[in-house]
Order: C-alpha cells, then sequence, then structure tokens
C-alpha cells in the first residue's frame, strides 16, 4: 500500500471519529442548550418582578372592596378573612415589595437625580400604609365586627387603603419602574433580579410568590369572589 493511500485512510478514520462524536455529543449539547434556555426563561427582572407582586395587592383590594361593601349594607363579614388579607399586606406587601423598593429603587433615584418628588411621595404613602393596615388588624375581630363603631372605623381604614394604594400601584408601573431601566446597568439590573428571588425565597421558601397568590385564592373563595366569570357584564 502506498503511503498516500495510508494516509488518505488515516485520514478517514480519524475524520469519523470525530464525526462520530459530534454525533454523539450533539444531544448533550442539544440538553444542555435546552437547560439554559429554560434556566434563562425562569428568570424574573426586578421590574417584572415588582409588577406582579402589585398583582396580589390589587387581588387584596379587591378583597378590601368586598369587605366593604358587606360593611355598608350589615351583610355578614368573616373578620378572619379582612385579619388574614391584613396580614398578607403586612408581610409580602409592606415588609417585603415596599422594603425592596425603598432600599434597592428610592436609593438609586435619588443618585440619579431623577422623580426624587416621586419617590418622596411613595416613600410616605408606604409610612401611611402601615398605620392602615394597623387599624384593620385592629378591628378586624369578632368583638371589632360586633361593635358600630368599630365597624365605622374598619370601613374608613379599608375605604382610605383602597384609595391610596390603587393610583400609587399605577403611577409605579407606569412611571417609577419602566424609568429604572435607565437608571441602572444592564449588569446591574440582572443582579438586582437575582437579590429580588434570593430575597423571596429567604422569607417565603420556594415559590414563595406562588405561595401567597395561593392564599389570597382562598380568601377570594370564602368570600365567593374567586370565580372571574362573575365580574364579565351580562349582555
Amino acid at each position: 500500500m502506498s503511503s498516500n493511500t495510508l494516509q488518505t485512510r488515516r485520514g478517514f478514520i480519524a475524520a469519523g471519529a470525530v464525526g462520530i462524536g459530534l454525533w454523539l455529543a450533539g444531544p448533550a449539547r442539544l440538553a444542555l442548550a435546552a437547560g439554559k434556555q429554560e434556566s434563562k426563561e425562569e428568570e424574573v427582572g426586578p421590574v417584572e418582578d415588582l409588577m406582579r407582586e402589585h398583582g396580589v395587592l390589587r387581588r387584596v383590594l379587591l378583597i378590601y372592596e368586598e369587605g366593604l361593601r358587606r360593611l355598608d349594607e350589615g351583610k355578614d363579614l368573616p373578620p378572619r378573612v379582612l385579619a388574614d388579607s391584613a396580614r398578607i399586606i403586612r408581610r409580602f406587601v409592606e415588609d417585603y415589595h415596599e422594603k425592596l423598593e425603598e432600599n434597592e429603587l428610592f436609593p438609586r433615584f435619588k443618585k440619579a437625580g431623577k422623580l426624587i418628588d416621586l419617590a418622596q411621595v411613595l416613600y410616605d404613602q408606604h409610612r401611611a400604609g402601615r398605620g392602615l393596615t394597623d387599624a384593620v388588624l385592629q378591628a378586624a375581630t369578632p368583638a371589632g365586627l360586633a361593635d358600630a363603631g368599630t365597624r365605622r372605623n374598619l370601613g374608613e381604614a379599608l375605604r382610605r387603603f383602597i384609595r391610596m394604594y390603587r393610583p400609587h400601584a399605577a403611577r409605579e408601573d407606569t412611571v417609577l419602574f419602566p424609568a429604572f431601566r435607565t437608571i441602572v446597568s444592564a449588569k446591574e439590573y440582572d443582579e438586582l433580579g437575582e437579590r429580588f428571588e434570593d430575597k423571596e425565597k429567604e422569607l417565603f421558601g420556594k415559590d414563595g410568590f406562588g405561595k401567597i397568590v395561593n392564599e389570597v385564592a382562598d380568601l377570594e373563595k370564602a368570600l365567593g369572589i374567586y370565580d372571574l366569570t362573575q365580574f364579565t357584564p351580562k349582555p
């Protein structure tokens, strides 16, 4: 056999080995790529995280509205439902969500010299909201709902909370949060998203957001307002 033929056969064998190796590695590479893609799709940015938490707030506002309606009409209202709703506001919205805004967002806007007045108003409303949550927790008891004066005070606290937090959340969603992307780098933005997720897991466990949503759903069911179709206007 000539040396040229031998070299050609060796080259063919080597090429075949490389091809087989690539073929075998292909599924592994695809699986790895799919894993990376799946992991990337599961990541939630800080603004998206805050906005979906506003969804929890808005659903509790619906519970408060139903409670207020029953108070105004003198209908039965389980005090536990209002008390548990206020506890979700306290631990998830005030002690977690709003703390993230106060510690991570507001200072960065101040440093950037942007939306400083808005951030201050939002901060002041956080303080006011805590006082209203205290009032709801104090009044939402069997004894409290049995007393006419306490029922009036509870109704007023619910009314003021709803009135403040609807525009509060809307202004953050449409002004503050969109502007946040303009004052931080892409790297810092991604790092904050990871930090928010870590804090959520630390406070509420794995899938903490899902657990809170389920708690809210249980309270909606207790008041008979969980079925979304009931809010559809009839022709």
